[in-house]
């Protein structure tokens, strides 16, 4: 089945011509095509710009199936979270040769390094506060995502297990990183409160247009954790880009981000946890790094930005050092 029919018969539609786009830049795992959708007939009625969202070549360990992301993003969606609208799912390879998802293709900027250089921007970094704990409302059970397993250990252990687990699978050794992980295994705080953390919640994951947030986008990562993971995560020096001086993303201070969290949240951040866990974000940082890099050695998917991504190892095991005490 073409893709038009297909979506004909999702939108329950009589007529649906598909004009077919660029491929997207960015996303470095996905490959987001736009496309052009004038349906005709039902409740879908009239033209749409979508985005039609499947999977490279080569993917990586951690990154969910697509059915999955699709999942979270209707789950943020009901949530209230400014994301993208999730219109289908398809699982047949038949109908664009791979399974896909069709989402609202939204408007703006989402380049980390265009984003940070235009300054400080602290409406921006509020409002990625207010949505980050709307994310943060979503927790266990949730019917839609029990392809979700449970916290075996606890949140921080269970990814010490994987990430160890993924350095065993590459050809060389990195004890830059298994020292790291050491050290974090050494000072893992408890489980604490489980909420769906996004786990790439960062610049260059949203979309921005005249400074102003319109879409939280990839949530290929999502899973239950601990909430202070994604603040962390979103703090790391490894994402602020061209603004290391500004700490919440390189678009703000931490107190913008963190008071405007805690408001919409109603829970207190403890700085000793995000401090561990912007530990654990350089080392997973690496970790994926390396992945990524290896799509590209291994032949499966030869490009220069997977290349280039492996090279920044080094500014990252770096940090991961700095961050555990051992170099200055």
């Amino acid at each position: 089945m073409p893709l038009g029919p297909f979506i004909r018969e999702a939108a329950g539609a009589d007529s649906v011509t598909v004009e077919d786009g660029n491929l997207l830049t960015g996303g470095a795992i996905q490959e987001n095509r736009a496309l052009t959708v004038i349906i005709h007939g039902g409740a879908f009625n009239g033209t749409h710009q979508m985005v039609l969202r499947a999977e490279a070549t080569a993917a990586i360990a951690e990154s969910r199936p697509l059915d999955q992301q699709f999942a979270f993003l209707k789950a943020a969606e009901a949530g209230g979270v400014t994301v993208p609208k999730p219109y289908w799912y398809c699982g047949d390879a038949g109908v664009a040769g791979k399974p896909f998802y069709l989402m609202q293709q939204i408007d703006g900027e989402a380049l980390g390094i265009r984003v940070t250089r235009a300054g400080e921007q602290p409406d921006l970094a509020a409002a990625l506060g207010i949505e980050l704990a709307r994310i943060h409302r979503i927790v266990p059970p949730q019917p839609d995502l029990d392809f979700l397993g449970s916290i075996v250990a606890s949140p921080a252990l269970d990814a010490i297990s994987k990430y160890r687990g993924y350095l065993d699978e590459l050809p060389e050794p990195h004890p830059a990183l298994e020292w790291t992980l050491r050290w974090l295994e050494k000072h893992a705080p408890s489980t604490g409160e489980t909420v769906l953390c996004h786990r790439d919640f960062r610049t260059g994951n949203y979309m921005v247009n005249d400074r102003k947030l319109t879409g939280v986008l990839d949530w290929e990562f999502a899973g239950w954790g601990d909430p202070h993971e994604d603040v962390a995560w979103f703090c790391a020096r490894c994402w602020r880009f061209s603004a290391p001086e500004l700490e919440a993303g390189g678009i703000a201070a931490r107190n913008v981000f963190y008071n405007a969290y805690e408001h919409a949240s109603g829970r207190s951040l403890d700085a000793e946890l995000i401090a561990y866990w912007e530990t654990m974000a350089h080392a997973r940082w690496a970790v994926i790094a390396l992945q990524q890099s290896m799509r590209h050695r291994s032949g499966a998917e030869t490009s220069l930005e997977l290349a280039l991504i492996g090279r920044r190892l080094a500014e990252l095991e770096y940090e991961c050092l700095r961050l555990t005490g051992v170099m200055k």
